[in-house]
């Protein structure tokens, strides 16, 4: 992986702007773990002056490896991805002290943003409401596991729990008898955090209309029900929806994963049977199977999808994944890789795209990925480096004085 992690400055189609977006916009964020950091670190990729309130323990976050029994001294990707060029200082809010120096910089910020449960805002004297009342101008962020009100408003609601599970995601994409799907870290955090996002992107634009800010309210579970609308909408509307089948009896064999003779995996993208199945058939060199009375309508290849799929699998399993690939670009037939993460973090298309972005963490470059977006062609670099705890403490405090 020579340049994996090295993209050059042709990766990007434009130079970054002198001015970003959100510069001049100032944010408190008090929050731990990623929801809600990820949510500020767009806003401070996009310019946002973020100031992050931590602890003296700090944001968890900082310790997720040894949470998993790694004690070495290393760098934390994870953390830098969703803190990188944000300020941070530690306040004791449980003291007058602490309190009152969190008060002065929430009324000279833009927003401020937290995924504290609503318990522990009430006992900080810093409720959401309470706050948008006090300073009109602000916009309050407020993130939960379950959302702010309900029974379940002071539940702990890590992603895997509340966006995956509860909301149906897990039980629903695991074909039985198969035990519920996992997924990787952070998946539904990051989601939330740009609900978040765009949530404040929104008010910040009333505000400018109105001069008033206001309250924003999301959830893991409220994100993750988003995310699974079509399933739940169906549920919704006809009180079942079709059980998930293994991927040798999917309802949809020209959207389903197969293996070539080298192992590789990819997926066929052909969602428009009457359009997809006969340019595929022509790719590899199969028109009995488009002459198949079996196969020849959408409902019919729904009917003998099993059948469709062996032969599919026969087929595929014949040569590697290079010649497929070649035969589908030539006959336009839509198709992806499943791409580990070290193809992944070489993909031109990644490089062109300039996904990948370089910061510093204690004086050390450390690599992460871009906000998914391009302003004017460019992609938005990180405002600066990875904050050690309490870096800007006395600097943040001088300015309160000011």
């Amino acid at each position: 992986m020579t340049d994996s992690v090295n993209p050059g400055p042709s990766d990007q189609a434009a130079p970054a702007p002198a001015t970003q977006p959100l510069s001049g916009v100032k944010v408190v964020e008090l929050a731990q773990w990623v929801a809600g950091p990820s949510s500020t670190g767009v806003m401070a990729d996009w310019g946002a002056d973020v100031i992050k309130v931590e602890a003296a323990s700090g944001d968890p976050q900082r310790r997720v490896f040894a949470a998993v029994g790694i004690d070495k001294d290393i760098q934390n990707p994870t953390f830098a991805q969703d803190n990188r060029g944000k300020r941070s200082i530690v306040l004791d809010l449980a003291t007058a002290e602490g309190n009152d120096a969190m008060h002065k910089l929430l009324a000279n910020a833009d927003v401020f943003v937290t995924n504290l449960r609503p318990r522990a805002l009430d006992g900080l004297g810093l409720t959401p409401a309470a706050l948008s009342e006090q300073y009109p101008s602000l916009i309050v962020a407020a993130q939960s596991g379950y959302g702010s009100v309900g029974p379940m408003r002071d539940v702990a609601g890590y992603d895997i729990g509340a966006f995956v599970s509860r909301t149906g995601m897990a039980r629903t994409n695991s074909p039985e008898p198969e035990p519920p799907m996992f997924l990787r870290g952070a998946i539904g955090d990051h989601a939330t955090g740009m609900s978040t996002t765009m949530a404040v992107l929104a008010k910040l634009f009333d505000r400018t209309r109105t001069g008033r800010g206001g309250l924003v309210e999301t959830s893991l579970f409220q994100t993750g029900a988003y995310t699974m609308a079509w399933d739940i909408g169906i549920q919704l509307n006809f009180g079942k929806i079709s059980k998930m089948k293994a991927r040798t009896e999917s309802y949809t064999p020209l959207v389903n994963s197969y293996r070539a003779s080298d192992d590789r995996w990819f997926y066929l993208i052909g969602l428009e049977v009457d359009r997809h199945f006969p340019t595929l058939c022509d790719a590899i060199d199969r028109p009995d199977l488009a002459a198949d009375e079996r196969f020849a309508t959408a409902g019919l290849i729904t009917q003998n999808r099993v059948a469709l799929i062996a032969e599919l699998e026969e087929v595929f399993a014949a040569a590697d994944l290079d010649h497929w690939a070649a035969l589908f670009e030539q006959h336009e037939v839509w198709w992806a890789p499943c791409q580990s993460l070290e193809e992944v973090v070489d993909d031109p298309q990644a490089h062109a795209l300039g996904l990948f972005v370089e910061t510093t963490d204690a004086g050390q470059s450390i690599m992460g990925v871009a906000t998914p977006v391009r302003f004017d062609g460019s992609v938005p670099q990180p405002r600066g480096p990875v904050p050690a705890l309490g870096e800007h403490t006395v600097e943040i405090l001088a300015e309160l004085d000011n």
